[in-house]
């Protein structure tokens, strides 16, 4: 009968079939529960002679641990590729290639860009983003020739033709975006994949460059008609600056500007100036010429700023200076630098000290300041009859070029010492006569009865004459005649300051050291 034990019921005779080698599906679990109810029908089938429990223990699976997520393998479904539908390729460029020549030639798409996106993303989710990218270029150069070959033989009026150019680009650009836009999925599943291949914008502007190069009429009206434009701006002419700026970006983006444009316009630039130089430099006087070549770098300077490449502005602006400044500086000093020293133009030596470093003149106007001092003072120096105003003419000429230094020439320490050799020169050619001067001019100064004269003023005379004091070389003479002087004041009690003369006298000896002191180092 059968067997029961806590709710388990299991038919003998199917035990024995099991026992007997007949084997069904699931025969592993079924030798499970035959162990199982063996056990439960002798418990003490663990105690030595229990034969028929060691029999079942044997065949009983032995119980396993949980799966973890360590242990567990993963599932792996393998699904077979799709096959795509018959002319799947051909069908969905087709597509494309409408939506291409429709934003051409600016009709309405027969799809919304959304649709189209995803049909170029189809093509390339199935490997064909190769055929799709020649397809693209191809269908791109037919229409980008045909809009560059419509611009041979329009107008003559070359700003009317600027303006068929830079429509032209503008459209281009426009229709490009969309393009690019719709490609979008080939540049980055595609494109990015494969060494030296160019975006899909990128090709369309290569493109665009190769049939303009093609094409040396468009080419050379385009920048001829842009050098045309400028030249017209320099010659104070309105002109559409947009205009400009628009077609100088294009040659930018097409990487044109450098070889296209730039040479040709530095050389055009280079033969405008050296023609308005010579023309400026006859017809007007040194400083409007100044004026004038500081106004024409000022605008170069903008001009760049406005619409040319940054790179433009080193090479345009040295090309200025090179034909308004370096070919004219020795014209410059030999007509206007003596007019302006003696007329005190400090703002406008100051302009042209300027203008001469940005072309390294200024050793050539350090000469000249030089030869004007001592072309200047000469005729003074060596004339006997104007001895009398000597001392108060080098006052004077010496208070005159310290304001030039300071005020036109930057302080310039090289201009100093020219200053300085150049006036110890002048004030030598005489020898030992300026010396006997100044102390003359000192003895009127500190003598009693010199009215009008303060004391702060007194001080103020008596410094700047003791620094031509400094110039002279015969300073041996001058202590001889300030001394015998200096006792005929006292003695006659026609001093007009005491404080004065022991003022001068410090000044006179620290003067002596001083000269004493750079004579033994």
């Amino acid at each position: 009968g059968p067997t029961e034990k806590s709710g388990l019921h299991l038919d003998p005779a199917a035990a024995a079939a099991v026992r007997g080698g007949g084997r069904t599906n699931g025969e592993e679990d079924v030798d499970m529960l035959l162990a199982d109810q063996d056990e439960l029908r002798a418990p003490n089938a663990s105690a030595p002679g229990g034969g028929t429990a060691n029999l079942f223990r044997k065949k009983a699976t032995l119980p396993q641990p949980p799966a973890t997520a360590a242990t567990r393998k993963p599932l792996r479904i393998k699904i077979g590729q799709p096959k795509l539908p018959k002319n799947f390729e051909e069908d969905t460029w087709a597509i494309l290639k409408d939506a291409i020549t429709a934003i051409f030639l600016k009709q309405k798409l027969s799809c919304d860009v959304e649709k189209l996106y995803q049909a170029a993303g189809d093509l390339c989710l199935h490997k064909l983003g190769a055929n799709l990218y020649e397809r693209v270029k191809k269908e791109c150069e037919i229409h980008i020739s045909a809009k560059i070959s419509a611009l041979v033989g329009q107008s003559p009026d070359l700003v009317v033709f600027l303006s068929l150019v830079q429509r032209t680009w503008q459209d281009f650009c426009d229709q490009m975006l969309i393009i690019r836009g719709i490609a979008l999925l080939l540049d980055v599943k595609y494109v990015k994949n494969v060494a030296n291949l160019c975006s899909v914008w990128d090709m369309g502007l290569q493109l665009f460059r190769k049939h303009i190069s093609l094409s040396p009429e468009i080419e050379h009206k385009t920048v001829t008609g842009l050098l045309r434009l400028i030249e017209s701006e320099r010659l104070g002419e309105a002109i559409d600056k947009t205009l400009l700026s628009h077609l100088l970006k294009m040659f930018t983006d097409l990487g044109m500007y450098s070889e296209t444009f730039e040479k040709p316009f530095l050389e055009c630039t280079s033969e405008f100036y050296a023609t308005e130089g010579v023309k400026y430099l006859q017809q007007s006087d040194i400083p409007d010429y100044l004026r004038h070549a500081e106004s024409r770098l000022q605008e170069e300077h903008d001009r760049c700023i406005l619409y040319l490449e940054a790179n433009t502005r080193k090479p345009l602006i040295a090309t200025t200076e090179k034909q308004l400044l370096q070919r004219h500086t020795s014209a410059i000093i030999e007509k206007g630098f003596t007019v302006l020293m003696e007329a005190n133009r400090v703002t406008d030596l100051s302009r042209m000290y300027t203008l001469f470093q940005r072309v390294d003149a200024i050793e050539m106007l350090k000469q000249a300041l030089s030869l004007y001092i001592r072309g200047t003072g000469q005729g003074i120096i060596m004339d006997e009859e104007k001895d009398k105003d000597l001392v108060s003419f080098l006052l004077e000429f010496k208070a005159s070029l310290d304001k030039i230094l300071e005020e036109s020439f930057a302080k310039n320490e090289a201009f100093s010492n020219t200053i300085k050799e150049s006036f110890e020169h002048l004030i030598n050619l005489r020898q030992n006569r300026p010396a006997e001067l100044i102390a003359k001019f000192l003895d009127e100064k500190l003598r009693a009865g010199n009215k009008g004269t303060s004391e702060e003023e007194l001080e103020g005379i008596l410094d700047k004459v003791l620094v031509l004091f400094r110039f002279i070389q015969g300073k041996d003479v001058f202590e001889a005649f300030y001394k015998k002087d200096l006792a005929k004041r006292l003695l006659l009690g026609k001093s007009a300051s005491i404080d004065a003369e022991k003022s001068m006298i410090t000044k006179v000896i620290i003067s002596f050291l001083r000269v004493k002191l750079l004579f033994y180092m």
